[in-house]
C-alpha cells in the first residue's frame, strides 16, 4: 500500500507536473508561428526596400518602387498569414489533396485530375508574355522567400496544421499562381450540375414540360423544346440501376470546392448620389471558410517624382492580383456572369475496341496518360486518363453519371476553363493602370474564366459594364444548348467559335444612371448571342431595383443599407400561396400559421418566422418530390421557389403534390398540411419545445469551416469561425444553406463573402469587411477579429494616404534587397 501511495504522489507531484509543462510549452511553441507584425529581411532578387506596414486591423499597405517589388512583398505577406490555405488551394488545384488527408479525398483528387486542371495551368502559364510571367515570378519569388526563412528560435515557423498534419510545403511555381485562380472557376461552374439534373429527370422518363417545371427558365426566356434525350442518347428509362445518394456523398471535398458561386453588384452614376460622383457595391457570394477566402492589402508603387500609384482591395492568397477593389481612378466589383461554358458530350465506345470512341467521321482513339494519386496512410491509386476531341473523360461515377447513361457510353466535358491558352491573370495584372471605365472595358480581353459581369466606375463621373470571358458559339440546330449532355457523335452539337470580345455585353453611361447584376439575366431580346438558359431566379435583381434604381441623393450609408437588406421578396411571393391552401385547416399548427400571415418577410436573425418558414418550405420540397425524384432528389433538393410556385399552381406539368408511394390522393394542400407538421416537429428536435428560443440565428449562423479540422472534433471548435447572421438564399444579405444536410440545414455554408463600398467623390472614404479575419493562424487575434462585424454589416476603411493609417499601428515589416 505504501508503494502504491508513493506512486500515486510521484504521479501528482512529478509526471502531472511535467506534462503541464510540456502542454504548455507546445502551446508556446505553436503559438509563435503567428507571423510577427514587425520584422526586417533580405528578400533577393528585389531591386529596391519594401515597406509593410500593418494597420489597427491587420491590413498591409505594402509600398516600393515597382510593381514586381509590391508583388514579392505580397506573396511573403499572403505566405506568412496564409501559407495553409495557400497550400491546400494549390494541392487541391493539382489532385494532390489526398497526400494531405487520406482516403476520403481520393474520388476528389481523381475528378481534378481526370480533367488535367493543373496540365491546363502549365500550360497557361508558359503562354504568357514575358511582362506577366515577370510579375508572376516577382510574386512567386515572395513565397518561396517565406518558405525558405529560419523560423523562430523557439517555435513553430509554419502554422499548427502543418504541424498536427506533419507537412512541409513545397517551393511555388507560376503554375500552382495560375491553378490557384483556375480554382475560382471550378467554384462557379454551375451548368454542368445542371446538366447532369436534366439527365437525371429524363433518364427517369420526364417530358420537357416537366423538366421545365423543375428548373424554369427566368420570366421573358423562351428556350426551344428539349428533344427526348432518350431517344438522342439512347437512354433506357424507368427506375434507376442502384442507388445514387450514396455515390454522391462521397464527393463532399469536391462538393466544397465546387460551391458554385453568387453575387449582387451595383453602380449608381453621379446624377443619383448626394456627391455627383459615382458610388459602385459588391458583395460576392460564395462558399464561407475558416479563414475567409479573401485578404485585404493595399499596395503601392512610388514614382521617382514623389507621385505613387495604389491597388486597394480584396486578394486572393495565392495570386498577386487585386481581383476586386479599385486604384486611383477606377472602381469594379464582378458578379459571376454563369454563362454556359461547359458541356457534356456523351461518348459511344467502339464496341470491338474499348480503347476508341465514335466521332462523326469515325472511330478514333482515346488519348490516355496514367495518372498515380499518392494517398496518406493507403495505398497509391492509379487510373488511365482518357480524352476526347471534346475534352477530358469525367470519372464514372462522376455526380452518379454511371448510373443514368446508356451502358457503353462514358461523359467527356467541354469547359473553357481548361483551355492551354489561358491568359485571364494577365487581365488581372493590369488592373494598376486604368484610367478610366472605357480602358476597363477595353483592356479585359485576356479574360478568359470564369465569365464576369463587371460593373466599373470612375472618377470623371462615368460608369459601365463589361461581361468579359470565352463563350461558345453553338450550332443554330443544336436544340439542347448546353442545358443537358449531347451526343459526342454528331457534329451539330461541337462548339463552333467563341463570341468575339467586342460583341460581349457591354453597357457605358446608360441614361438612367445606375447598373446592377444580381447572375439573372443581363441581356435583353436583341442581344444576338447565346450565354445560358440557366440564369438565377431575378429575386435578387428585383429587390436591387426596387431599392436603387428608384432611389436619388444617395450616399455610402444607404448604399450600406441596401447590402445588408434581408427582406426576401422571393418568399413574399410564395408564402401568401402555401398559407392560403392551408388557411381554415384543423390539421395545422395555427399559432404558426397566423405567426407567418403577420410576418413582414425580413430575415432577422433574431425572428422566428424565417426558421418557421425555410423549415416548412424544406419538408414541402421533400414531401412533394422525393417520391417523383427517387435516388435523384437529394442532389436538387434546394429552396426552388420559382419551381415551388409552379407545383401549386392550378395546371402543373404533372401532379407533383400526389405522393405516388401511398394509395390515396394527396392535393397540394395535405401535402402543406403534413409537411408544416414535419417542419414544427423538426424545430422542435433542434431547439427544444420553448418556441420563446426558437430564432433564425440559433440555427442560420454563418459557418465558416475550416479544412480539414472542421471534420475533427474538438478541433471544429477552435478553428472553425461561426456567427448568427440575419438573411436568407434570396435576400440581398445572402446567406444559403444546405436542405440536403440533415444534420445542419439551416446552417449557412455559402454567402456574402465580402462587401466594398466605394466612393469615386472620395476613394479614401470606401469600405470593405470580409468574413473571418486577416491571419489564417488560429492562435492569432486576426483570426477571427471580422465576423462579427460582418454579421453586422459594418465594415473597415483602407486609405492609402499614409498619415491616414498610423494611428493604432500593428508593425511595420521592412523587405531588402540583397547587396
Amino acid at each position: 500500500m505504501r508503494r502504491i501511495i508513493k506512486g500515486l504522489l510521484w504521479i501528482v507531484f512529478s509526471l502531472i507536473p511535467i506534462a503541464l509543462l510540456g502542454a504548455i510549452l507546445g502551446y508556446v511553441w505553436l503559438a509563435r508561428s503567428v507571423a510577427p507584425a514587425t520584422g526586417e529581411m533580405v528578400l533577393a532578387g528585389l531591386s529596391a526596400p519594401v515597406t509593410v506596414t500593418r494597420d489597427k486591423n491587420a491590413v498591409p499597405h505594402i509600398s516600393g518602387n515597382s510593381v514586381e517589388d509590391v508583388l514579392a512583398a505580397l506573396g511573403f505577406v499572403h505566405a506568412q498569414e496564409r501559407l495553409w490555405q495557400m497550400e491546400v488551394n494549390r494541392m487541391a488545384g493539382q489532385g494532390r489533396l489526398s497526400e494531405l488527408f487520406g482516403d476520403k479525398t481520393v474520388l476528389t483528387d481523381r475528378f481534378i485530375r481526370s480533367i488535367g486542371l493543373y496540365e491546363s495551368a502549365q500550360s497557361s502559364a508558359a503562354s504568357l508574355d514575358e511582362a506577366a510571367r515577370k510579375k508572376i515570378d516577382a510574386y512567386v519569388l515572395g513565397i518561396n522567400a517565406f518558405i525558405a526563412e529560419a523560423g523562430p528560435t523557439f517555435g513553430s515557423k509554419y502554422s499548427p496544421e502543418f504541424v498536427i498534419l506533419g507537412h512541409t510545403p513545397e517551393k511555388w511555381t507560376p503554375a500552382d499562381v495560375i491553378v490557384t485562380l483556375k480554382l475560382m472557376s471550378v467554384t462557379l461552374a454551375a451548368n454542368i450540375d445542371d446538366e447532369v439534373l436534366r439527365l437525371k429527370f429524363a433518364r427517369l422518363g420526364m417530358s420537357d414540360a416537366e423538366i421545365i417545371d423543375l428548373l424554369p427558365p427566368v420570366p421573358g426566356d423562351t428556350p426551344p423544346s428539349l428533344p427526348d434525350l432518350r431517344q438522342v442518347l439512347g437512354l433506357p428509362s424507368g427506375t434507376l440501376k442502384a442507388s445514387s445518394a450514396e455515390a454522391e456523398s462521397q464527393f463532399a471535398t469536391l462538393n466544397d470546392i465546387m460551391s458554385t458561386g453568387a453575387s449582387n453588384n451595383w453602380v449608381v452614376g453621379g446624377a443619383r448620389t448626394e456627391t455627383g460622383k459615382p458610388i459602385l457595391a459588391n458583395d460576392p457570394h460564395l462558399g464561407l471558410t475558416a479563414p475567409s477566402l479573401w485578404y485585404l492589402a493595399h499596395l503601392q508603387v512610388k514614382n521617382s517624382d514623389g507621385s505613387s500609384k495604389n491597388l486597394v482591395g480584396v486578394t486572393l492568397p495565392g495570386a498577386p492580383l487585386v481581383l476586386l477593389g479599385r486604384n486611383d481612378k477606377v472602381a469594379w466589383g464582378f458578379t459571376n456572369t454563369g454563362s454556359d461554358v461547359q458541356d457534356i458530350f456523351v461518348e459511344r465506345i467502339n464496341p470491338a475496341n474499348p480503347d476508341e470512341y465514335q466521332t462523326p467521321q469515325g472511330f478514333s482513339p482515346f488519348e490516355r496518360n496514367a495518372v498515380s494519386i499518392k494517398v496518406k496512410g493507403s495505398d497509391t491509386v492509379t487510373f488511365d486518363r482518357r480524352t476526347t476531341r471534346h475534352g477530358p473523360v469525367l470519372p464514372a461515377d462522376y455526380r452518379g453519371l454511371d448510373h443514368y447513361l446508356p451502358d457503353g457510353t462514358v461523359a467527356s466535358l467541354a469547359w473553357t476553363a481548361l483551355a492551354g491558352d489561358d491568359k485571364t491573370i494577365s487581365a488581372g495584372l493590369k488592373l494598376w493602370d486604368f484610367a478610366n471605365v472605357a480602358d476597363f472595358q477595353n483592356g479585359m480581353r485576356d479574360f478568359v474564366t470564369p465569365m464576369q459581369s463587371i460593373v466599373i466606375a470612375d472618377a470623371d463621373g462615368n460608369i459601365g459594364l463589361i461581361a468579359p470571358g470565352r463563350v461558345p458559339v453553338r450550332d443554330p440546330a443544336n436544340q439542347i444548348m448546353g442545358r443537358a449532355p449531347s451526343p459526342g457523335w454528331d457534329a451539330t452539337y461541337d462548339w463552333k467559335s467563341f463570341i468575339p470580345y467586342e460583341q460581349l455585353p457591354r453597357v457605358y453611361n446608360p441614361a438612367d444612371n445606375v447598373l446592377a447584376t444580381a447572375n439573372t439575366k443581363i441581356v435583353d431580346a436583341s442581344y444576338p448571342h447565346f450565354l445560358t438558359f440557366d440564369w438565377d431566379e431575378p429575386w435578387r435583381f428585383e429587390r436591387i431595383n426596387t431599392l436603387i434604381y428608384g432611389a436619388n441623393q444617395q450616399t455610402l450609408e444607404s448604399n450600406s443599407k441596401v447590402q445588408g437588406d434581408a427582406l426576401d421578396s422571393a418568399y413574399a411571393a410564395l408564402a401568401p400561396v402555401m398559407l392560403r391552401l392551408v388557411d381554415g385547416r384543423s390539421d395545422v399548427d395555427v399559432d404558426v400559421t397566423k405567426q407567418l400571415q403577420a410576418w413582414d418577410f425580413v430575415e432577422d436573425r433574431e425572428r422566428i418566422e424565417p426558421l418557421l418558414f425555410s423549415a416548412w418550405l424544406r419538408m414541402a420540397t421533400k414531401r412533394i418530390l422525393e417520391d417523383d425524384l427517387g435516388d435523384a432528389f437529394p442532389s436538387y433538393w434546394q429552396g426552388h421557389v420559382d419551381a415551388m410556385l409552379r407545383w401549386l399552381a392550378p395546371n402543373p406539368a404533372r401532379d407533383w403534390c400526389d405522393d405516388g408511394r401511398t394509395p390515396e390522393k394527396e392535393s397540394c394542400a395535405d401535402i402543406l398540411a403534413l409537411s408544416l407538421t414535419d417542419a414544427v416537429k423538426d424545430i422542435d428536435a433542434r431547439l427544444g419545445s420553448d418556441r420563446s428560443k426558437w430564432t433564425w440565428g440559433t440555427l442560420h449562423y454563418a459557418y465558416g469551416a475550416h479544412r480539414p479540422f472542421s471534420q475533427v472534433s474538438p478541433l471544429d471548435q477552435l478553428f472553425n469561425v461561426t456567427v448568427p447572421v440575419s438573411g436568407g438564399a434570396y435576400t440581398l444579405n445572402r446567406g444559403k444553406s444546405s436542405f440536403m444536410d440533415e444534420s445542419n440545414p439551416f446552417r449557412v455554408a455559402h454567402g456574402t463573402s465580402y462587401r466594398g463600398l466605394f466612393d469615386l467623390a472620395d476613394l479614401n472614404r470606401s469600405t470593405y469587411i470580409q468574413t473571418t479575419g486577416q491571419s489564417g493562424n488560429v492562435f492569432s487575434s486576426n483570426y477571427r477579429d471580422f465576423a462579427q462585424k460582418w454579421a453586422d454589416t459594418e465594415a473597415i476603411t483602407i486609405p492609402t494616404d499614409e498619415q491616414s493609417y498610423q494611428d493604432g499601428l500593428l508593425g511595420v515589416w521592412r523587405l531588402k534587397p540583397k547587396e
